[in-house]
């Protein structure tokens, strides 16, 4: 499991940490591994022509000690000084030392157009708002000469604990972070300019608190969650989701939502809605009903939303479905329709799915602030109405009523997903997990991480069903 924590946090482990070795060394174990990912980025060190982005903190000296590890191995190695009066001494000397050169960002041109690499040293994880000009400049020119970047700690211009990227920001094709990641590598906007991430592990572990600000699952973590049918398992002990979805103008949203949920290991899905015919046609093993909700049969869990339009009749199926006392989730037209005190009132657990969209009109935001704060909208939601709260979007992200616990950033994610009907593939799949007894943050958790292998599995390009039908390959994959 990949965690991530606030620059409080990691600044605190770094001073535990410093207090035990001799000074200078944390710095020196991070360029050193700084110095060896630029390396690898390199077709060859020795002729390699390298420069450095220098400001006035402690990612500068580490870009400094990096440079001059890679001028003794042979490259020729350029650090632009930002703030010439206020770069780091020691880094700076052993720069020198090694026979690196050093100029300031009005002779810096050359240098760049002909640089093999540079490395982004400006600002470290305690940076606040975008670039500043004379910065922001320099990186204009560097993006201009197409050279690749390599982030120390993170892209210069991003915020490190919520993601979010308030000016201009330098775009990294690859970021060297140093004993912990910091949540802006993992959420979006700032992650879409972190590039490849590597983790240099410079000790900090010991030190850092318990519980991370996130965590993204991998592979191991999912197959230790799912659920597992034994020899004795039947359809209840499966799970059995209740699924009310679709309407005359959006049939395929109920087809699209049982099929995801029978590929993802249902063992019975009952369909209410008034495309019943469309879901048996394809999908024969649905059991259909046209009662009510609470009259349809025994359900483990509700999803509800995916298609259902409005009016009278999907109002009364969604405050049927809330008086439940089974895990909901409340996706699309359900969300439109729904009432926060009804949702607060429920004793049982509830789950939102919204897009960026959905999410703004839930908290009365624009879209655009909510696309640029996502962290702090998925908390934002969970906490408001008293659900755990899944933001679709670039980086998908699960978070709990009470912020007890760390938000879960889905790593799958992929722009393969971005066609229509797939977010009703997700509900239904979330929705058989949570009949499956799965918690709801593990079964929010677990179907975006599915759903996102599935996306990259589908052909291309992919359709929603096309999605649906790799889950089975995604779960496999997993296990």
């Amino acid at each position: 499991m990949r965690t991530a924590y606030d620059v409080e946090s990691v600044r605190a482990a770094e001073r535990e940490l410093m207090a035990q070795l001799p000074e200078g060394a944390l710095m020196r174990r991070a360029a050193a591994g700084l110095a060896a990912a630029c390396a690898g980025l390199l077709h060859r060190t020795y002729g390699a022509r390298v420069v450095l982005l220098v400001g006035s903190g402690d990612n500068g000296g580490d870009a400094l000690y990096a440079g001059a590890r890679l001028a003794r191995r042979g490259a020729g190695v350029t650090a632009v000084l930002l703030a010439p009066d206020r770069a780091h001494p020691g880094g700076l000397a052993a720069l020198r030392g090694a026979g690196g050169r050093t100029t300031g960002p009005d002779a810096a041109g050359t240098a760049v157009a002909r640089a093999d690499l540079v490395v982004d040293g400006i600002v470290g994880i305690g940076g606040t708002g975008g670039l500043r000009p004379d910065a922001e400049a320099l990186v204009r020119r560097v993006e201009e000469a197409g050279v690749p970047v390599v982030a120390v700690d993170l892209p210069s211009g991003v915020d490190a604990d919520s993601g979010e990227v308030c000016g201009a920001a330098v775009r990294a094709a690859a970021t060297v972070t140093f004993g912990a990641y910091k949540p802006g590598l993992l959420v979006d906007p700032a992650a879409g300019h972190a590039g490849a991430l590597r983790l240099v592990d410079i000790g900090l572990g010991p030190h850092l608190p318990e519980r991370p600000e996130l965590e993204a699952l991998q592979h191991p973590d999912v197959a230790a969650l799912l659920p597992r049918p034994s020899a004795e398992s039947d359809k209840y002990r499966r799970g059995v989701v209740g699924l009310v979805a679709g309407s005359a103008r959006y049939p395929g949203a109920a087809v699209l939502a049982v099929a995801g949920a029978l590929h993802g290991g249902a063992g019975a899905v009952r369909y209410v809605g008034p495309a019943a015919d469309d879901v048996v046609r394809r999908f024969p093993e649905a059991l259909v009903s046209d009662a009510a909700p609470s009259k349809a049969g025994r359900v483990q869990a509700w999803v509800i939303g995916p298609g259902l339009g409005d009016g009278s009749g999907p109002q009364g199926a969604l405050e049927d479905v809330l008086e439940s006392p089974v895990p909901v989730l409340v996706d699309a037209d359900g969300l439109r329709l729904l009432d926060p005190a009804a949702v607060r009132r429920r004793e049982a657990p509830t789950l939102l799915p919204p897009h960026a969209g959905e999410a703004a009109a839930l908290l009365g935001e624009t879209r655009e602030e909510v696309e640029a704060g996502r962290l702090k909208a998925v908390r934002a939601l969970a906490s408001r109405f008293g659900v755990t709260a899944l933001l679709k979007g670039s980086t998908t992200l699960v978070a709990t009523p009470d912020g007890a616990d760390p938000v879960r950033v889905n790593p799958t994610g992929t722009p393969r997903l971005a066609t229509a009907g797939t977010g009703d593939v997700l509900s239904g799949l979330i929705g058989s997990l949570l009949a499956a007894g799965l918690a709801p943050r593990d079964a929010a958790a677990c179907g975006a991480y599915l759903h996102g292998l599935a996306g990259r599995l589908a052909p291309t390009p992919p359709s929603a069903g096309d999605v649906a039908a790799a889950l089975p390959r995604a779960w496999s994959d997993v296990s």
